[in-house]
C-alpha cells in the first residue's frame, strides 16, 4: 500500500550550503554508519542480499560495491558478498561521502517530461547507456545529465549520480533521476517496496493465446550463457509481470506489461518464457532481430509519490519513431 501521507524529510535543513565549484556538482552527504545484527531468519542468507532487505534505501548492486570497497564489516573483519551469515553476527556498514566525479559532461539532448529542484524525468532514447562501464566511458545518460544539471544525487557513486533505476541501452522511455541525496533514498525506497508504477508496451513475436493473465516465474543467471537471465525454479528471484495484449495480429502482438518486481531483463525474460520474446531482441531471440533496429520495449508509463511533497505523480512517454513504424505493421 502507498504511504502517501508520510512526512517528508527536512530537506532545507538536510541540503549541502556548499557553493557550486563548476558547472555541475554532485549531492554531498555526510559520512553515514550503520550497525545491524543478522536475527534467526537471516540464518544463511547472503550477505550482499541481507542488507539489500534491510536497508531498501540502497539498491543491491550498491551494496555489493560498499562490500567489495570495504565499507562493510562482518564481525569487525573485512566481508564479500557471499558471505553467509549466521545469527547474531554484527554487520557495520559505512557510507562514504561520494567520490569525485571523473565523468565528463557532455551537450547530449534530452526530452524532460518533467524537471523541478528534487528529480527529473526523462523519456530515454533507444541506444543510450545509462550510466558508464565496462566500453561505455563516455556518450551515456550521465555524461547528458552532468551537462543539463547543476546537481545530482552522489548516492550512486561516481558512475551513476543520480542514477535510481536503469533500462536497457535499447529500452526507450521513462526513467527518473534525482537531484539529491534525500530524493535519492525516497525513491529507492519505493522501488524496493514495490509501490513504483512501471507499465511498459512490448511488441512480441505471433500471437498471444490469452488476451491477459501474469507471470510469475523467478529469474535467475542463465548457467551457461552469463550475459543472459532465465527462468530459474529454485535459485532465481521472485518476479511478477501482469500483461493484457491491446493489439493483435498473425505475426505480432501489442502487449502492455506492468512491472510488479525489478528484475534484470524481467519483461523479456517473461514474455520469451511464454514463447512470444519481444521483436528485435538480439540476446533472446537473434533470430527475430534481423528486421528491427532494435528491441521493441518501451517503459510507456511511470508512477512514484514525490519525495518532498508526498502527491502522486505520473508521467507518460511518447511512443519514439521506430517503434510506432513497427507497430504501424499490425
Amino acid at each position: 500500500m502507498l504511504n502517501k501521507a508520510a512526512a517528508a524529510p527536512n530537506w532545507d535543513r538536510a541540503r549541502s550550503e556548499a557553493p557550486l565549484t563548476s558547472s555541475f556538482n554532485v549531492q554531498q552527504s555526510e559520512q553515514t554508519k550503520l550497525s545491524l545484527v543478522a536475527p534467526k531468519q537471516a540464518a544463511g542468507l547472503r550477505l550482499d542480499r541481507f542488507l539489500a532487505n534491510a536497508l531498501p534505501q540502497f539498491s543491491r548492486s550498491r551494496i555489493q560495491q560498499l562490500i567489495r570497497e570495504n565499507f562493510v564489516k562482518l564481525n569487525g573483519e573485512k566481508a564479500r558478498p557471499r558471505d553467509l551469515l549466521h545469527a547474531g553476527d554484527d554487520v557495520d556498514l559505512t557510507e562514504p561521502p561520494p567520490a569525485k566525479i571523473d565523468n565528463q559532461p557532455e551537450n547530449i539532448p534530452l526530452e524532460v517530461l518533467f524537471e523541478d529542484r528534487d528529480l527529473i524525468v526523462i523519456n530515454k532514447p533507444a541506444g543510450l547507456v545509462v550510466h558508464p562501464g565496462a566500453g561505455h566511458r563516455e556518450h551515456t545518460l550521465v555524461n547528458a545529465l552532468l551537462h543539463h544539471c547543476t546537481e545530482l544525487s552522489g548516492i550512486g557513486g561516481k558512475e551513476r549520480p543520480g542514477i535510481v533505476h536503469r533500462l536497457d541501452k535499447d529500452t526507450s522511455g521513462c526513467m527518473v533521476v534525482a537531484k539529491n541525496d534525500e530524493a535519492h533514498r525516497d525513491l529507492s525506497a519505493q522501488f524496493a517496496e514495490r509501490s513504483v508504477e512501471k507499465i511498459y508496451l512490448a511488441l512480441v513475436a505471433g500471437k498471444m493465446r490469452r488476451g491477459s493473465g501474469t507471470i510469475e516465474a523467478k529469474i535467475g543467471r542463465h548457467p551457461v550463457h552469463r550475459q543472459r537471465m532465465a527462468v530459474a525454479v529454485t535459485r532465481g528471484r521472485s518476479a511478477k509481470t501482469e500483461y493484457r495484449v491491446l493489439r493483435s495480429g498473425s505475426e505480432m502482438s501489442l502487449v502492455e506489461c506492468r512491472l510488479h518486481s525489478g528484475r534484470t531483463h524481467q519483461i523479456r525474460v517473461h514474455l520469451h518464457h511464454l514463447g512470444h520474446p519481444v521483436l528485435g531482441d538480439r540476446v533472446y531471440a537473434p533470430k527475430l532481430a534481423k528486421i528491427l533496429p532494435r528491441q521493441m520495449l518501451h517503459a510507456w508509463k511511470l508512477g512514484f509519490r514525490h519525495p518532498r511533497t508526498a502527491k502522486w505523480q505520473s508521467f507518460e512517454a511518447p511512443l519514439p519513431t521506430d517503434f510506432e513504424q513497427a507497430f504501424s505493421k499490425l
